[in-house]
């Protein structure tokens, strides 16, 4: 069990190795994606298989999940709802007797309303805390009883460059990733020496439904759902634990971090991060994303 675990280390694979499918690391093993039908989950779910994990893919839209799990080898689609604790713990379990030990699990599921705090409706409040982070919580403690077993495992939790600063117009989602990355660092020391790891990915403005309607910010790079991919990938085999992606999102934090509040406040406005999710409220390109992150989570709708 060391030798494969210590066989998980090592330099890191380039992007174009990961898509050619020469580092085969993940040969064999279970990978667990959550959100995978779309976006960030989706090319996840690509990503891993390309290194040759066996996948499973649970998403709300099971049709969206098999469509992806039918291009891959060895993948498994299956319905999930984050919010249903028994019903994530029994999905993880029919991944186990289907393909055997999870080695690694992704919590990619999540939502972004926007909305003045005001604004918010207090069941769109609700659903965030549920699906961005009480879910993460669930799949991580879950995934540790799994692992720790084992003495091997990957957690990759995926918050945002929100879990790290505030945004005007994201109120929620920002708390809700905050508490990722908290949870992310707690238990990152809890499974110290334990052969399990625990992977923080904080990508900044990712080209998906969850961000219609964003404009640009000043000196941050717009990045793909295949850029944060390679990047989760990566951390697997690195042990890396804060994944900023882009890479320069990371020294913009660090920089700002050690500025004063008044300092830090200031370069925001200088670079539109201010003004980023607030505008993006009014924006009739969010009307359809707002509409479908509404109802999803059913679990809730029947369990007021």
């Amino acid at each position: 069990m060391a030798q494969q675990r210590d066989g998980l280390r090592g330099r890191r694979f380039t992007r174009s190795e990961q898509d050619a499918g020469a580092a085969g690391f993940l040969d064999g093993r279970v990978a667990v994606v959550t959100g995978g039908g779309r976006g960030i989950g989706a090319e996840t779910a690509r990503a891993l298989a390309r290194v040759g994990a066996k996948v499973a893919i649970g998403d709300l839209d099971l049709g969206a999940a098999e469509q992806i799990a039918a291009g891959l080898p060895r993948a498994l689609a299956l319905p999930l709802d984050v919010t249903d604790r028994a019903g994530f713990t029994a999905f993880l379990d029919e991944v186990e007797r289907r393909l055997g030990p999870i080695h690694v699990l992704v919590n990619n599921a999540g939502i972004m309303s926007l909305a003045r705090i005001e604004d918010e409706p207090d069941d769109i409040t609700l659903r965030q805390l549920e699906i961005n982070l009480h879910a993460v919580i669930h799949g991580t403690r879950e995934a540790v009883r799994r692992m720790r077993p084992l003495a091997e495992g990957v957690i990759v939790n995926v918050a945002s460059s929100a879990g790290k600063a505030g945004f005007a117009g994201a109120a929620t989602y920002s708390a809700t990733k905050h508490g990722v990355v908290g949870l992310s660092e707690a238990v990152r020391a809890e499974l110290y020496g334990s052969g399990v790891r625990v992977c923080c990915v904080m990508p900044a403005i990712v080209r998906t439904e969850l961000a219609a309607g964003l404009g640009d910010a000043r000196g941050v790079r717009t990045v793909q759902p295949q850029d944060v991919a390679a990047a989760i990938v990566d951390a697997v085999r690195t042990g890396q634990f804060d994944v900023f992606v882009p890479r320069s999102a990371g020294i913009a934090m660090r920089i700002s971090a050690m500025l004063p509040r008044g300092g830090r406040e200031r370069l925001a406005r200088a670079l539109r991060a201010d003004r980023l999710l607030l505008d993006a409220t009014d924006s009739p390109a969010r009307a359809e994303y707002e509409k479908r992150a509404a109802a999803s989570a059913p679990y809730l709708d029947d369990h007021p």
